[in-house]
């Protein structure tokens, strides 16, 4: 039988906690776009990197960052309220760049498929 590592476990879980606590506690609503993508956790369960993407942006705004900013030790508040760890992670928010490496592949494949559309 494969076990998954603890710290994978407890990723998913700070993933679950922090998005509730995002939408439900946070009173900034600078911070209400966001959309958790993954959280990865160190094995020694003293650091999170949270990745985020701000919904309908390709590219974080300054004012999403200031109110992340603003809001980290609250939300690491919370989690540790929230959560039966003896220490509670770091937390590090991260931009997801993929979202936007995605998009911008699928608007590059559109140009593609409508070129070769006028050339038929």
């Amino acid at each position: 039988m494969v076990g998954f590592k603890r710290a994978d476990r407890v990723a998913e879980q700070i993933m679950a906690e922090i998005s509730e606590i995002i939408f439900k506690e946070v009173k900034d609503p600078r911070v209400h776009a966001l959309t958790i993508t993954a959280v990865k956790v160190s094995d020694d369960l003293r650091n999170a990197k949270i990745f985020f993407v701000e919904m309908g942006q390709d590219e974080c705004s300054a004012e999403m960052r200031a109110g992340l900013d603003r809001a980290t030790n609250f939300v690491r508040k919370e989690l540790g309220r929230r959560m039966q760890l003896r220490f509670i992670p770091q937390i590090s928010f991260i931009h997801d760049q993929s979202f936007g490496y995605g998009s911008r592949i699928d608007k590059i494949l559109a140009n593609i498929a409508q070129a070769d559309g006028k050339n038929d």
